[in-house]
């Protein structure tokens, strides 16, 4: 072979070389940029994700400030929608769920709030206070034995906090268990010294257990700490009047009327004391009083029949006895009035029906009346 010949088929085998040599080149080329495209879009696409997590975070967190501004202003409806929609868009959010519970305690919502405070107590199950407002959803509900159960996991959580031991105690009021109810009064009271409330209904115990010189000593402690609660002075006065204090307990009523003269229990009350005072007439401008303040309530137009029944007025008795019964068809004195008031009128089978109807609600005097006037 010719040198030049030669010389061709090295060029030619070196061509070959360098085309493979650029072949491999270009394939780990290739397989480089693969690589990097790949893991670039792991990161674009984490990117994507932490901007949608923030963009839902962030609609979450407008509805929920809006729900908070709402429920500050007391639009309770509008602020439910706000919370709704936050944990809507965002479930894992706590606080929406607290807030959303509150809202529907204050709307009488407790079923709905029952299950908002177990969303929270899901994702927290630390939240004391989520079992404590549970607990009230569920004393309000009549549930008590669900209520008691978040009570003393609220506390047991968090035993400082005077208002849990507070409301376990208006529990067991409730459930007529008053020893126990002082207790948890007593350890709010310990741990917050002027909580006015747990003095008050500390004493509101003890005057259910006709402990009446420890009632007004309750009473006292809480208008210590502060004179201008007419509620207070109305318990205190009811109690004075159980002791046939009556001179004492008017007084209270007075400056319960002085502080608020729109309180209707106080002109009530006053107005009971007053019957039992033989003073019917300025018991009945009381028992009047009491319902332009409060048009609706059933026990002054029961109590304002009755004392008309003692002037002989019994087709007026007989009006405002009708009257306490439509407002309130479970208001069992109403019923015992105007069995009286129909006794006199000579309708013996109306009164005979309402006595049985006063008796079947647990009236005594209804009992009393029916057997003593109805042997059929």
């Amino acid at each position: 072979m010719d040198d030049s010949k030669m010389s061709k088929l090295k060029t030619n085998k070196m061509k070959h070389v360098i085309s493979m040599l650029a072949l491999l080149l270009a394939v780990q080329f290739t397989q480089a940029q693969e690589e990097t495209s790949s893991e670039d879009q792991r990161y674009q696409d984490s990117i994507a994700q932490i901007n949608a997590n923030n963009a839902t975070s962030a609609k979450s967190k407008e509805a929920y400030n809006l729900g908070i501004s709402q429920f500050e202003k007391k639009e309770f409806a509008a602020a439910l929608m706000s919370f709704t929609q936050s944990v809507e868009v965002d479930p894992n959010f706590e606080d929406a769920h607290y807030n959303k519970g509150i809202t529907e305690i204050e709307l009488k919502k407790f079923e709905p709030a029952i299950q908002s405070f177990t969303k929270q107590i899901a994702l927290n199950p630390s939240a004391a206070k989520a079992y404590a407002k549970r607990a009230y959803a569920y004393q309000s509900s009549s549930k008590y034995g669900e209520a008691e159960k978040d009570y003393e996991k609220a506390i047991r959580l968090d035993n400082k906090n005077a208002e849990y031991h507070y409301n376990y105690g208006t529990l067991k009021f409730l459930q007529q268990n008053y020893e126990s109810a002082i207790e948890s009064f007593d350890a709010a009271i310990s741990i917050e010294p002027s909580m006015v409330y747990a003095y008050n209904d500390k004493g509101s115990c003890y005057r259910m257990m006709e402990n009446y010189p420890m009632a007004i000593k309750q009473y006292d402690e809480a208008l210590k700490k502060n004179p201008n609660l007419p509620f207070v002075l109305n318990n205190l006065g009811t109690t004075k009047k159980k002791m046939k204090n009556y001179e004492g307990a008017i007084g209270d009523f007075n400056r319960a009327i002085s502080i608020d003269k729109s309180f209707h229990l106080a002109y009530l009350n006053r107005g009971v004391t007053l019957m039992a005072k033989n003073r019917i007439d300025d018991a009945i401008n009381d028992f009047k009083k009491c319902i332009e303040v409060a048009p609706d309530y059933s026990a002054a137009y029961a109590n304002l029949a009755g004392a008309l029944f003692k002037k002989e007025e019994y087709q007026e008795a007989l009006k405002m006895a009708n009257k306490a019964i439509e407002l309130d068809p479970q208001n069992a004195s109403a019923y015992v009035n105007r069995g009286m008031i129909n006794e006199m009128l000579r309708n013996q089978d109306k009164a005979c029906a309402d006595w049985l109807k006063a008796k079947e609600l647990g009236a005594e005097m209804g009992e009393r009346y029916y057997s003593g006037n109805c042997g059929y």
